[in-house]
């Protein structure tokens, strides 16, 4: 198996402290950064975002496999900023506001993560304004609300109208999650894409930003 194989394999089990020390080696072997990351890192991270797709994985498994990640990426980052390789786009992601809710949002950051995005995480309880300016000043792609409750998912249609009002709403998509939100809420409040899970949030989000 090349260490390249190996990274991949050992990020999907979760063994982060082994991730770290084989990135490690990769690097002193010579390996591009960018080799490292695209076919070691992500790849064991797209799998594990399938077979969680699929319910083959669970959260903690996800989540064993996101820290293992950051870890080997923790790494590389140096590496990659001065071989100049770029993320493949930018998501401004955050729970809407009166919602504290966090775990889905959280899985959605690492999915986003695992396909080679720029996160900015605002957390939860974010106002509309807020998730506005973050875009501005971040020159974000996608704009992701997440909500857990009925009761604040009223939220994200003032996101959409602020981006209009802004003059951003046509440089920008807005993607809506959630376990009560569904497409039909998405069209009417004139959000561009709702998805069901994290997964199909980050392949969504991948093709926005690279467009396949």
């Amino acid at each position: 198996m090349s260490i390249i194989q190996e990274i991949s394999t050992l990020l999907q089990q979760g063994r982060a402290p082994k991730v770290k020390e084989l990135v490690q080696q990769a690097i002193d072997d010579g390996i591009s950064p960018k080799e490292i990351l695209e076919e070691g890192l992500l790849s064991g991270m797209g799998i594990i975002g399938e077979k969680f797709k699929n319910n083959e994985v669970f959260v903690p498994e996800v989540l064993i496999a996101a820290r293992a990640m950051n870890a080997g990426v923790e790494i590389l980052k140096p590496h990659l900023i001065s071989a100049g390789v770029e993320s493949k786009g930018t998501a401004v992601l955050g729970t809407v506001k009166g919602d504290l809710h966090d775990i889905g949002k959280n899985l959605v950051k690492m999915m986003l993560e695992g396909k080679g995005l720029t996160v900015v995480d605002l957390g939860v309880d974010v106002s509309a304004d807020t998730f506005i300016e973050k875009a501005k000043e971040n020159n974000a792609d996608i704009i992701c609300c997440s909500a857990l409750l009925t009761t604040t998912m009223g939220e994200m249609k003032n996101v959409v109208e602020k981006a209009q009002k802004a003059g951003i709403r046509d440089s920008i998509k807005i993607m809506i999650g959630g376990a009560p939100v569904t497409q039909n809420f998405c069209d009417s409040i004139g959000a561009d894409f709702y998805t069901s899970d994290a997964a199909s949030a980050s392949d969504v989000a991948l093709q926005i930003c690279t467009g396949y």
